[in-house]
């Protein structure tokens, strides 16, 4: 396999990175990611192993070390040795206001012909007062359940 990302440490990253190994104070992801990098360098003076060594020596996957690399070449050092972020933006359906409400009506007596609230009833009820658009009972039992209610 042709390696398409080349790491070559300068000598300033080379002693960061061992001095990292050395102390032993960060996570596990990092330590292991600062590994690869000095297995993999290929500078002057530089071990240069190949991935499948790296992956056998610190028994990880092939693709593991092909991202540290890659993330090294494209992004730097400390890209390589952090976790990136989350590619896809969440977005919450219920807000604060909109989940005062739903307590707020949780708490308040059922509607007529009923004992108790049901999830369903307070999703229904939800989008006949105008507080969501639509509201799923699955939501509904989340937002409850994080707030430690629940209906009834």
């Amino acid at each position: 396999m042709i390696k398409k990302y080349h790491v070559t440490l300068a000598d300033n990253e080379r002693s960061l990175l061992r001095d990292l190994l050395s102390a032993g104070k960060a996570p596990a992801r990092t330590l292991t990611h600062a590994r690869i990098l000095l297995k993999a360098d290929e500078s002057d003076g530089g071990p240069a192993w190949s991935d499948e060594a790296i992956r056998k020596a610190l028994d990880v996957g092939l693709s593991t070390v092909a991202r540290v690399r890659e993330r090294f070449v494209e992004e730097g050092l400390e890209a390589a040795l952090e976790r990136h972020k989350p590619r896809r933006d969440y977005s919450h359906l219920v807000d604060g206001e909109c989940e005062a409400h739903l307590v707020a009506l949780a708490c308040s007596a059922p509607p007529a012909g009923h004992k108790r609230w049901t999830l369903r009833l307070l999703a229904d009820k939800m989008v006949e007062c105008a507080y969501i658009d639509g509201i799923s009972h699955e939501t509904v039992r989340q937002v409850l359940k994080k707030t430690n209610l629940s209906p009834g």
